[in-house]
């Protein structure tokens, strides 16, 4: 599909800035309620096997959206269903500050899921389009955003956190200042083309081995992944054992290298190559969470955590690109099927966690987490669509 027609009505500086503001309003919003896990956890007097149960909401609720999400893009367009998805995360991210009940958190969460999901389907359907008119490998940056917004919200929530303010008041914050983004930025996203209105948009496509594989790499990642957002500040409050008011260090940390090697990951990938950048991230991911397991003392765990930060920055954004240009399906579809399969990682690695430490020890859970981010590496090799 070529969307350089589009260019000369909105400049490209536009197009990309629009679409980079919504990459940054995730995550702004995902980021604010990673970082108030911990108090969450505690003012709801809920144990490591309960957390982890609780967590599997989120990622159920992202895999009950992917079978729709995708056809939803593809026979809606992909500028209206991002202004609706954008706009439900953000309330719903304002709600989950007001629970104060362990079932109305999961019924939040699930919905919280469920929208970023579609969010996330739509912004990436937008990036590959944004892309193109560049013609050249642009998608890490976009995601460099969402770091970059989960890094500036990670330290809100640290400060909102030593000054004692509440997560109700921290997350309607957060909601406001995505409403702003939001509305500011529509305008200008990419438009979509005129869809030919005989064309069939079937709801269900199977993906072929080529797509499989790229969301198996996107399965490993985002296990890695979900679990540093989601436990990265409970490690270093009961294994690293740090004092409550940097339990978000881990977290910072992994989120500063996330956004540096998404930033630097379109001008690394372009010079070393796809794949070979593929099998370094698996590395670093496995190398890190050794390092943060073995050795669990402040230095060495939060050396471990920025080495898994710059792992998991550009394996999403690769595999997303990669899916965004197959010949095979519609964009948003490609983009649906690939994240369907990555996402199970995203729903099995926090329950993973909480399950294994409820039984054995967080680090254990740790390790398992690093073997699988490795794999990273070996599947990259065999992945056609990653050259």
């Amino acid at each position: 599909m070529n969307y350089s027609i589009f260019a000369p009505s909105d400049s490209r500086k536009y197009l990309r800035i629009a679409v980079a503001a919504f990459f940054f309003v995730q995550g702004l919003s995902f980021a604010a309620w990673a970082s108030r896990i911990p108090d969450i956890k505690n003012m709801l007097h809920l144990t490591e096997g309960g957390l982890g149960t609780v967590l599997l909401a989120l990622p159920i609720g992202l895999m009950a959206s992917l079978p729709i999400s995708g056809w939803m893009v593809t026979h809606y367009g992909s500028k209206k269903m991002v202004l609706i998805g954008a706009i439900l995360y953000a309330v719903t991210l304002a709600f989950i500050g007001f629970v104060t009940r362990t079932e109305h958190l999961v019924i939040a969460l699930f919905a919280f899921g469920l929208w970023g999901n579609l969010t996330n389907i739509a912004v990436n359907t937008q990036a590959v389009a944004v892309e193109q008119v560049y013609g050249k490998s642009i998608m890490a940056s976009f995601h460099g955003l969402w770091s970059l917004a989960g890094f500036i919200s990670a330290m809100i929530g640290s400060l909102f956190i030593s000054v004692n303010i509440p997560p109700q008041i921290h997350f309607s914050v957060i909601a406001l200042a995505a409403f702003i983004i939001i509305f500011t930025a529509y305008k200008h996203t990419m438009p979509d083309q005129e869809k030919n209105g005989d064309e069939a948009q079937p709801m269900f496509v199977k993906p072929d081995k080529d797509l499989l594989m790229l969301g198996l790499i996107g399965f490993c990642a985002m296990v890695c992944e979900g679990a540093m957002f989601d436990w990265s500040g409970v490690y270093f409050q009961e294994a690293v054992k740090v004092p409550a008011s940097i339990t978000t260090l881990g977290y910072v940390a992994f989120m500063g290298t996330m956004t540096g090697g998404r930033f630097a990951g379109d001008w690394l990938a372009n010079r070393i190559g796809r794949k070979k950048m593929l099998q370094l991230s698996g590395l670093f991911m496995g190398t890190g969470l050794a390092i943060a397991v073995v050795f669990p003392f402040l230095i060495t765990a939060t050396l471990g955590f920025l080495l898994v930060g710059f792992g998991v920055s550009s394996v999403v954004p690769l595999v997303y690109s990669a899916a965004g240009r197959s010949t095979t399906m519609k964009a948003g579809m490609a983009l649906a099927a690939v994240s369907s399969i990555s996402f199970i990682g995203f729903l099995i690695g926090p329950p993973l966690i909480g399950i294994v430490a409820q039984f054995a020890d967080l680090r254990w859970s740790f390790a398992i987490v690093g073997i699988l981010g490795s794999l990273t590496a070996v599947l990259s090799s065999r992945a056609k669509l990653i050259q």
